[in-house]
């Protein structure tokens, strides 16, 4: 089998590395940031995310590190409760607990991080490390994020756009917060559309939030930890008291405001001998929840082809094949989601679960 070079330490990168060597399929992998640097916030996934995500942790481990969620409810901003629907095997996880599983089984002498790696001008489906030095590989899996440097200069074409929508996402520890509320998925919604915040019990004594703003209607001009605070403050001070009392305990050290990007139309998952996985494949607006999901069924269709296939683009197209036509459909169920956001609460459709099932 041919040398394998995956760009990205993320959840596509680790969860790659893991079906690679469940084959035992030669690899490295190239990180740009320290490592330190790759904990984040958290995550929802649904069922057949567990399904692909036990292939490659053990079940018993996996679900010691987050929580499953019983319900989804959606109240006003005041705490009227609005809708509610039973979830099926719903998992929340923190993105630092998920990426330390996915490393375990991970040499550390297979990843090296603070390395920025780019294309070679000269020699198609190469890779360059940042001092000019040849990466010796065959084949280069490309999972560096929505925003992939690599992708843009592979397809320099491509047009992204900023989705009408931002985030504020943070994580508190706070066990008396915790034990207060059940292992529900609750999300808040302004009466007026357009902002909301979302609340995932992690743990006993740890709780994933966050906020989403219509970016048109709320300009956050600076991103420093203070101003966000304040911000966040401001914006939610009439809210339910549960929202206002998380917001005001929460550490903002670690805070994170993402500004959303999609691209306007996908481009092929792959050229030459350098294909794209996750994120940097096809970046999904976050309403769809379906991020870990769509990354961990892009590594096992990519391996299981890889091993298939003695031909490198045979085994390229017919992944592209099985997994386009899905995102495809989480794409536009993420734009439906985004435009019911948008809308006062007594224009959207009922009980709309902020997950994208295909």
């Amino acid at each position: 089998m041919n040398k394998i070079a995956v760009v990205g330490a993320g959840i596509s990168g680790l969860s790659m590395a893991n079906y690679l060597e469940k084959h035992n399929i030669d690899y490295h992998i190239y990180e740009r940031r320290k490592k330190e640097d790759l904990a984040g916030h958290g995550f929802l996934i649904p069922q057949e995310g567990i399904e692909y995500l036990t292939q490659i942790i053990d079940r018993s481990l996996l679900f010691a590190h987050g929580s499953f969620l019983k319900k989804y409810i959606q109240y006003s901003h005041t705490g009227k409760k609005l809708a509610e629907k039973d979830l099926s095997n719903v998992f929340a996880i923190s993105r630092h607990a998920l990426i330390q599983l996915l490393s375990e089984k991970i040499c550390p002498e297979k990843i090296t991080y603070n390395a920025t790696v780019i294309p070679c001008e000269t020699e198609k489906g190469k890779l360059k490390n940042a001092d000019g030095t040849d990466i010796e590989a065959d084949i280069t899996i490309v999972s560096d994020g929505s925003k992939s440097r690599i992708r843009r200069s592979l397809f320099k074409d491509e047009k992204m756009r900023q989705v009408r929508e931002n985030e504020v996402v943070n994580i508190i520890t706070d066990k008396e917060i915790a034990s207060s509320i059940e292992n529900d998925f609750m999300k808040f919604h302004h009466d007026q559309g357009g902002l909301t915040f979302g609340i995932l019990k992690l743990s006993h004594d740890t709780i994933l939030w966050y906020s989403q703003f219509d970016n048109e209607k709320y300009k956050i001009n600076e991103c420093t930890a203070d101003h966000l605070k304040n911000y966040m403050l401001d914006v939610f001070a009439d809210w339910c008291p549960l929202v206002s009392s998380i917001i005001k305990k929460s550490s903002y050290k670690n805070v994170h405001l993402w500004c959303v990007y999609e691209l306007e139309n996908l481009n092929p998952f792959y050229k030459n001998n350098t294909v794209f996985i996750g994120d940097a494949a096809h970046p999904l607006i976050p309403f769809t929840s379906q991020g870990v999901t769509s990354a961990l069924k892009d590594s096992y269709t990519l391996t299981k082809y890889l091993v298939e296939e003695t031909d490198i683009t045979a085994a390229f197209y017919k992944y592209e094949s099985e997994r386009k036509p899905e995102i495809e459909t989480h794409i536009h169920n993420g734009r439906i989601l985004l435009n019911q956001f948008l809308l006062p609460t007594d224009q959207q459709t009922d009980n709309i679960l902020p997950i994208s099932y295909k």
